[in-house]
């Protein structure tokens, strides 16, 4: 096996040999279940101590790029490359709210603004009868007299998953999957419980699709851009009334608490 390793410079050599076998990991050059080489060629083809190898092994590990493992076939074997760590970062935050509201809402403001004017542009027939099927939904939950906030939150959540899903970017819609599946902890905690918030969804969604159909992705994305602010100025105003306490650190006192009742 012919990786082109160098010799680690030696002011950096732990951060070399991390970068170089990294390097080959994700240029393909070592693919996953391959074994590294040895220890002992390892420091010979780097020209550094046992130490800085397992250093760098170990840092590798912790990245998810290679698995160390013991016995007669042990060593250590490249792993798969994928997103799974990065979401369960991610899933994490989300779920004990170790994002706060801002970050969250400069996040949603950016990504679903593009991702929507992406949708206006991509939308079939289809696509635009299942965003007007989530509309008649509201409309419905609206006109029964109970307790539907909930509901909802629920079906204009769904309506953004479909505009990534319609945007056709796996990545856009991967991520915002991730968002969606924890961001109601943040909706119940902070987003007043009022038929004027339910009735102000419905009318923003209706405004949206009325853009999409027109095929107006500058529009679009404005409307949702302006969807998302108006939303996040509620919660960060009934957070204030709520528990003002928390706003007294700056921004990272925003962050929330998951052992305090709401």
């Amino acid at each position: 096996m012919n990786l082109n390793f160098k010799r680690a410079k030696q002011s950096r050599a732990f951060e070399d040999v991390v970068s170089q076998i990294q390097a080959a990991i994700l240029e393909g050059r070592l693919k996953a279940g391959e074994r590294l080489p040895g220890e002992r060629q390892l420091r010979e083809a780097f020209q550094v101590s046992r130490g800085t190898v397992r250093e760098a092994l170990r840092t590798l590990e912790q990245k998810k790029l290679i698995e160390i493992r013991t016995g007669m076939r042990g060593g250590a074997i490249v792993c798969p490359v994928n997103t799974q760590p990065v979401s369960e970062s991610l899933d994490l935050l989300l779920q004990y709210q170790k994002i706060d509201l801002r970050e969250l809402a400069e996040f949603r403001e950016e990504v679903e603004g593009a991702v929507a004017a992406q949708a206006a542009k991509k939308a079939k027939k289809k696509d635009i009868e299942e965003l007007t099927h989530f509309l008649e939904s509201i409309k419905s939950l609206l006109g029964n007299g109970r307790e539907i906030w909930r509901e909802v939150i629920k079906v204009d959540n769904q309506f953004h998953l479909c505009l990534a899903r319609i945007a056709g970017n796996r990545v856009f819609e991967s991520i915002l999957t991730i968002v969606y599946d924890n961001i109601f902890r943040y909706f119940d905690r902070f987003l007043p419980k009022e038929k004027r918030v339910t009735e102000r969804i419905y009318q923003d969604l209706c405004h949206i699709v009325e853009a999409i159909k027109q095929r107006d992705s500058q529009k679009t994305k404005a409307l949702v851009q302006d969807h998302v602010r108006r939303f996040d100025r509620m919660m960060e105003a009934n957070r204030s009334k709520v528990f003002p306490t928390e706003g007294g650190e700056g921004r990272r006192g925003l962050y929330l608490n998951p052992n305090r009742r709401a």
